[in-house]
């Protein structure tokens, strides 16, 4: 009887990836959530049970240095826009991205779906969603040089867009409260065995141009609501209110809680994705003019 000079091999246990680009893992919520464990975890995770190695993509500088950066608009969309770069710049085959940042604009994580879509990889997003006070007493119990200030904490808690799975740059969504564990094999479901989203022509041919249409707008609208609220604050139904970016005032005939600019917001965005205009410099004016018609 002849045998065979090749033995059979054991199948190799280890999960089998797909030789493709691989997936991106947003982490979002508000200041001091928790957000940096989480991605430890995962991270963790996907190194010991996958065998595949983590990149990492996150902020470095010390708390007092992140207040800086939050409190000035300019310093802000620089931060946001290099850490963008590094993400696209390790998506590779080899490595699982992490990318462990406040990612509170909607807009924002909009952007960081197109360029998924376009290296035609899959995603998903993890939101710890800690209540405020949590947040609040764990900025408080470190060192105060890697505290946020207490200014900017409350303003980076009032813009936070919490993400929803109906939307599909959101999803999919893993939503964790501050003692649950890790939905470790949903995550790797997510991430390894779903398909990356198509890409789609807006993606395949102007990937840049058309997600900073969307950030802007979204960024623009975000600042005005904020500076319309304040300036109610010493403003009174008649008086004229001035917002960046703007050569057209705010005719203010009443007051405008948060939910109503909210809602205005939200209006004017949908419109504008549906009628972009060519010259990003006029949105402010645009959406000036919007409110301005709602109020009249």
């Amino acid at each position: 009887e002849k045998v065979s000079a090749f033995k059979e091999q054991a199948p190799d246990p280890r999960p089998r990836v797909p030789a493709a680009p691989m997936p991106l893992v947003i982490v979002c919520g508000f200041p001091c959530s928790g957000k940096s464990r989480r991605a430890a975890e995962l991270g963790r995770f996907v190194r010991e049970k996958l065998q595949r190695k983590v990149a990492a993509v996150g902020e470095q500088s010390p708390g007092a240095e992140r207040s800086r950066v939050y409190s000035d608009s300019r310093k802000e969309k620089e931060l946001r826009g290099a850490l963008k770069a590094e993400v696209e710049r390790k998506i590779n085959q080899e490595d699982v991205v992490i990318m462990d940042s406040l990612n509170y604009i909607k807009g924002y994580r909009y952007e960081l779906f197109c360029l998924v879509k376009h290296a035609q990889t899959p995603h998903c997003l993890i939101h710890c969603d800690t209540a405020v006070d949590v947040c609040s007493s764990w900025n408080q119990q470190r060192a105060p040089e890697e505290q946020y200030s207490q200014e900017v904490f409350d303003a980076l808690v009032m813009r936070f867009e919490a993400p929803e799975s109906r939307n599909r740059w959101d999803r999919p969504l893993f939503t964790i409260q501050k003692d649950d564990t890790l939905p470790f094999d949903a995550i790797v479901d997510a991430i390894i065995h779903r398909k990356a989203p198509p890409p789609n022509q807006s993606t395949l041919n102007q990937p840049l141009s058309s997600t900073n249409f969307m950030f802007e707008l979204d960024r623009v609208t975000q600042e005005m609501v904020m500076t319309i609220l304040n300036a109610q604050k010493t403003s009174v139904p008649g008086d004229l209110i001035t917002v960046p970016g703007a050569n057209v005032k705010i005719e203010l005939t009443r007051g405008l809680h948060m939910a109503e600019l909210r809602k205005l917001k939200r209006q004017f965005v949908s419109y504008t994705k549906l009628h972009p205009t060519e010259d990003i410099g006029q949105i402010a004016n645009m959406f000036v003019q919007y409110i301005n018609r709602s109020l009249h």
